[in-house]
């Protein structure tokens, strides 16, 4: 198993380094730093511009070559540039990683699990009322964009706290500015609002993997290894559990980190309009400011994230499939 993740390691690793290289060839192709700097007023003298931008490395005047060597130079010592406001890209992407890793990982945890459970138990129920009532549940929620099952729930979440008269959910920003207490009252606070974009997130998921799920789980329940198992003496529950869901995982485990792939998208609007400063929000204000550098580490970012995601993905399969370890 050693050798076959070693292996998976190695072609991710070549696999960033091309992510990478391209989204850093395509930002500084298609963002145009020096409009930041023309059309003011007094003018800047042109002199000044190209020294500025050649500071920051983002001189369309110099060799795109040029300036991407340059670039993947400072990356391979850790340093992702600068942005066009002067400062340090990796600080600042440093405290917004956080943030989307956290909404990301606790969204994807919740969807993925949920959404094979509830496949699972309505492919075991099968024309039952759980399974109808969940896939016209996950049909109306996949027929929803994010944006507009995001504001949906702050409708609700807004309709909700004034039902009850306590501020139940809170809808703006990752925490409270200002809010004094201890431990448990931070904690409190930061789960309240955390709960309808983890939510706007895995709602999504939960469709989806139930519905994939499902599917997965009634191609093995009739299969000769589930009623071989049943004869020699095992119960149901523990047949469907020990070897039909263990079979049927197999295929939802390859489609994780296509799932995580998705979600580093979604999480851009669902950061917008929640008021999270996390790394999609300033993936968008960073193409609008013509932030070459920014976008690269982004996009660097994203493909380590889903490259990681890939080989966890790996290891549950190989955790779920024997064959794949020997092989």
């Amino acid at each position: 198993m050693a050798g076959f993740l070693l292996r998976r390691l190695l072609n991710y690793l070549v696999l960033i380094v091309v992510a990478t290289s391209l989204a850093y060839m395509l930002a500084a192709s298609a963002l145009n730093p020096r409009s930041n700097y023309e059309g003011r007023n007094p003018p800047i003298p042109q002199a000044v511009i190209d020294a500025r931008l050649t500071e920051l490395n983002l001189n369309d005047r110099t060799p795109l070559f040029e300036r991407y060597l340059t670039w993947a130079g400072d990356v391979v010592h850790g340093d992702f540039g600068k942005t066009v406001a002067g400062g340090s890209v990796g600080q600042d992407l440093g405290r917004r990683a956080g943030v989307t890793l956290r909404l990301i990982t606790i969204g994807l945890i919740l969807g993925s699990v949920t959404g094979v459970f509830v496949g699972a138990y309505a492919a075991v129920k099968q024309y039952g009322v759980f399974d109808r009532l969940s896939t016209g549940a996950s049909f109306v929620v996949l027929a929803v964009p994010t944006v507009v099952l995001a504001n949906i729930l702050i409708i609700t979440g807004v309709w909700f706290n004034e039902l009850v008269g306590a501020q139940v959910f809170l809808v703006s920003g990752e925490a409270t500015p200002g809010l004094r207490g201890g431990f448990p009252t931070q904690v409190v606070d930061r789960v309240q609002h955390l709960i309808l974009p983890t939510l706007s997130l895995s709602l999504g998921l939960i469709a989806v993997y139930s519905r994939y799920q499902r599917n997965m789980m009634l191609d093995v329940l009739g299969a000769d290894f589930i009623r071989t198992a049943m004869a020699k003496g095992l119960r149901r529950r523990t047949a469907l559990t020990r070897h039909a869901l263990r079979t049927a995982l197999i295929p939802a485990v390859t489609y994780f980190a296509f799932t995580f792939g998705s979600l580093l998208v979604g999480t851009t609007f669902t950061e917008k309009i929640f008021g999270w400063h996390g790394m999609g929000e300033q993936l968008v204000n960073s193409i609008s400011t013509n932030d070459v550098n920014t976008v690269a580490a982004i996009s660097c970012f994203a493909a380590f994230a889903v490259l990681a995601a890939s080989l966890a993905s790996d290891v549950l399969h190989a955790v779920l499939d024997p064959r794949v370890r020997v092989g």
